[in-house]
């Protein structure tokens, strides 16, 4: 009697693709690639709908929920990530031109108070420039469509910081445009933005040098989102965790080794122009594994977001990368 197909749940990225057209494929195991519009949804169906055996999450999201106990197990598998200064934006009338001006101003965030973004964003500030989130006003809400912060996740903050929803009807990106919030983190790049609004900028303008020589300094390349798999999954099938392991990290690999072959061709697959010279510039910058998955390469970032997602309230205890992660692959 051959195994059930296990259902993998996560977004098309270049580090996920070949998951998805099988080429590359999970040893001895038959899997079903899924996805959804947004990496929210594929959050909310892996947690409501109970839909995948194994799923992209986002590291708060399985923080929030490791505090209540949970089903799932982290594997040290990381498709998303990303350079974090870029996340800010400000009303150009608020009078926000330097992070300390954050001050005692109020600040939108998508969904929840502290998305993985945010987490990042705020501990940056914190760490970098002494920002303080309590003393700004947050509120929550949805970014281009009026909603209801996350139902399917607990939603803690520190007693100290002031935390309300956004007036209904309202959306982010609207309230920034018109100053109804000073100031936005986010993962998203927000519309009006987009649209060339005259009302809305980055706080860091030129954010590529600043995020390159934050990297430079601390080693950090900021990791959003996790993998998990069901604990009693991985219990019944032995060696499981290491074969998704595997395969993850060989889809990875496929998409960084077609950018190396692609520098040949100063990277023509794709429309970007001077796609080349980003690839050239980031080759002097990072090692030849430039978008490592394991632990040994990832403690100092990992143990960076955990001191984050503590300090800012999140969780009531400062957890160890032992405590996230399944003890199988500690030792990647």
């Amino acid at each position: 009697m051959t195994d059930p197909a296990v259902t993998i749940g996560c977004f098309r990225y270049d580090t996920t693709r070949p998951l998805f057209d099988g080429s590359v494929t999970v040893d001895g195991t038959s899997v079903e690639m899924r996805t959804g519009a947004t990496l929210p949804e594929i959050f909310d169906r892996l947690i409501r709908g109970n839909e995948f055996d194994v799923a992209e999450l986002g590291l708060t999201f399985y923080l929030r929920l490791l505090e209540t106990g949970l089903p799932f197990v982290a594997l040290p598998i990381f498709p998303n990530r990303v350079f974090r200064h870029s996340c800010v934006f400000v009303n150009t009338h608020s009078g926000i031109v330097e992070p300390g001006d954050l001050a005692g101003k109020t600040i939108g965030e998508f969904g929840t108070y502290g998305q993985d973004s945010g987490v990042w964003a705020k501990g940056i500030l914190m760490d970098e420039y002494g920002f303080e989130p309590e003393g700004s006003r947050w509120v929550i809400g949805g970014l281009e469509h009026p909603a209801a912060p996350f139902d399917f996740i607990p939603h803690p903050h520190p007693a100290d910081v002031d935390v309300t929803l956004a007036p209904e009807g309202r959306t982010l990106n609207a309230m920034l445009d018109s100053g109804e919030i000073d100031a936005l983190f986010s993962a998203n790049v927000p519309q009006c933005v987009l649209d060339g609004s005259p009302n809305v900028a980055r706080l860091f303008p030129d954010f590529e040098p600043l995020e390159r020589d934050y990297h430079r300094r601390t080693g950090i390349f900021p990791i959003m989102h996790t993998v998990v798999a069901r604990r009693e999954l991985l219990r019944d099938r032995p060696g499981l965790a290491r074969d998704l392991y595997r395969a993850f990290s060989g889809a990875r690999d496929a998409a960084a080794d077609r950018y190396r072959r692609d520098r040949r061709l100063y990277q023509v697959p794709t429309m970007v122009p001077w796609m080349n010279a980003l690839v050239e510039r980031n080759n002097e910058q990072f090692p030849e594994d430039w978008w490592p998955y394991g632990i040994a390469a990832n403690r100092a970032t990992l143990d960076t977001y955990l001191r984050y997602h503590h300090e800012q309230g999140l969780s009531t205890r400062r957890w160890k990368i032992e405590d996230v992660f399944t003890p199988e692959l500690l030792g990647t």
